[in-house]
């Protein structure tokens, strides 16, 4: 979900609801207490040079029990990210602590915002050894050290 997709979204919303991937939703108490733009500049595996963009939304619970961030006051709280932080429209990854700091995606049901897991992977697995080159059994040749049936070599 992108940062247009998030602003269509909660104008059709009377209220906000996240909801984490076992299915529970964060208290409805939370704030968004940051709106930003992280680049992440690497090296893959493969040695090929990258680069990512995506806007972090970071959500925290405060005991501040009364509080209930409205859609249109998140609206604006984006708007004036995108404006005075030149914001693009970008993937939008959140933050929320629970045992620990998780990074999720995010994605919409109609009525709660989905944080939806993320995982790992190589981005290089063709060039850094994790996978084996197909090769046709036809471009085999038998060679002197084949075993031979009952050759007792396996």
């Amino acid at each position: 979900m992108t940062l247009s997709d998030i602003k269509k979204h909660l104008k059709l919303l009377d209220s906000i609801a996240f909801e984490l991937p076992d299915g529970t939703l964060v208290p409805e108490h939370f704030h968004v207490t940051e709106i930003g733009k992280i680049d992440k500049h690497f090296i893959d595996c493969g040695g090929t040079t990258r680069q990512e963009s995506v806007i972090n939304f970071q959500l925290w619970n405060a005991n501040d029990y009364n509080h209930r961030l409205h859609p249109e006051k998140l609206i604006h709280i984006i708007e004036l990210s995108e404006d005075v932080l030149g914001l693009d429209d970008l993937p939008i990854e959140v933050e929320y602590q629970g045992e620990t700091i998780g990074k999720y995606g995010l994605e919409f049901d109609g009525t709660h915002f989905l944080l939806t897991s993320k995982h790992t992977d190589c981005l290089a697995k063709s060039s850094c050894g994790t996978t084996k080159p197909k090769v046709k059994l036809s471009a085999l040749q038998a060679t002197d050290t084949c075993c031979e049936p009952n050759s007792n070599c396996c």
